[in-house]
């Protein structure tokens, strides 16, 4: 009895533990699992609180990604970049069972009859169909404009909820899921121009504006303005300009926003043109026109812009062309 009644404080003693997760000695939260030892220790008083821990980890191991896919016994997560969340299971086209062994010549008819019933029910109604279609082609926007995996999945998360209220009826597939992907990235924090967007969906800016602007009405998005700051690390990147550059860009675009300078103009504009006045006076020039191809602006947008910035922040340029 006296064992059991022990046995069953160490367990309350443990879930605790696991619960709280503080070290009982210095209230450190900074634990470490050791599972070369098994233990659970304090990272700060180096108290050893648990011993003989499980490892939720694999029994096997792996040394390159072809041993991990065979040993593997689940697959891929869910995602809601594919129409069926990629819940559904593919008969493969190796006529071989699951052992390896081929399958006679008199079964292939049959699993051929399989295979296409199959694919066949993947796609059952217009609603999976025109998921289907929407997403592959928002998987290939994504690639081109080489998005993350978040913006995509935050893409189809949007465009799933357009179609349950239905607001996908008498517009384009491309359209709609140009403008998705345009909501998705001012979302996310990942800002894309719409030129950039237009260009990757051969469509026209004022088709994607319009039906960017139905969407955000309807769903209530909440999205916030872009600011000139949110492109200067992606358009330093293109023009491979040190980090002084873009510092002094920043610093550059918080003076004018202090005397709103920013306000009613384009964000692209004003962060072109403070990227060109920074890479003036760090020694790094860029020109006019290297800038407005990279920013998709003009070089007059960009020259009266920088008027506007140098006279009213007072910045010296001695030698500008």
């Amino acid at each position: 009895m006296e064992n059991e009644k022990e046995k069953e404080k160490q367990n309350k003693n443990k879930q605790t533990i696991e619960e709280t997760m503080k070290c009982p000695k210095c209230s450190s939260t900074h634990l470490t699992k050791d599972y070369s030892r098994a233990e659970l220790v304090c990272e700060k008083c180096g108290l050893v609180i648990d011993a003989e821990i499980m490892d939720q980890g694999p029994e096997w191991r792996a040394f390159d990604s072809e041993q991990r896919e065979k040993k593997a016994r689940t697959g891929s997560p869910m995602t809601y970049t594919i129409h069926d969340k990629g819940l559904s299971t593919t008969i493969g086209w190796q006529n071989r069972d699951a052992y390896g062994r081929s399958i006679p010549t008199r079964n292939r008819a049959q699993l051929y009859r399989l295979r296409k019933w199959q694919t066949r029910t993947r796609i059952s109604d217009g609603t999976e169909r025109n998921l289907a279609l929407a997403l592959s082609a928002l998987d290939r926007m994504s690639s081109s404009l080489s998005l993350p995996r978040n913006v995509r999945e935050t893409a189809a998360m949007i465009y799933r909820k357009a179609v349950r209220q239905k607001l996908i009826r008498g517009r384009s597939i491309e359209g709609v899921t140009a403008a998705v992907l345009y909501a998705a990235c001012r979302q996310c924090n990942v800002p894309r121009t719409l030129e950039e967007i237009s260009s990757v969906a051969q469509m026209k800016k004022k088709e994607i504006g319009r039906n960017y602007r139905n969407i955000s009405r309807r769903l209530q998005l909440k999205l916030l303005p872009t600011v000139p700051q949110d492109y200067i690390s992606r358009f330093c990147s293109k023009l491979s300009l040190s980090t002084d550059v873009q510092a002094k860009t920043m610093e550059i675009l918080k003076n004018a926003s202090n005397k709103e300078l920013t306000s009613g103009r384009g964000p692209t504009g004003m962060a072109a043109a403070a990227l060109y006045i920074a890479s003036v006076l760090c020694s790094e020039r860029r020109t006019q026109r290297e800038v407005a191809e990279i920013a998709g602006v003009t070089e007059v947008t960009i020259r009266n812009r920088y008027k506007e910035i140098v006279n009213n922040l007072g910045i010296e340029i001695i030698d500008y062309r």
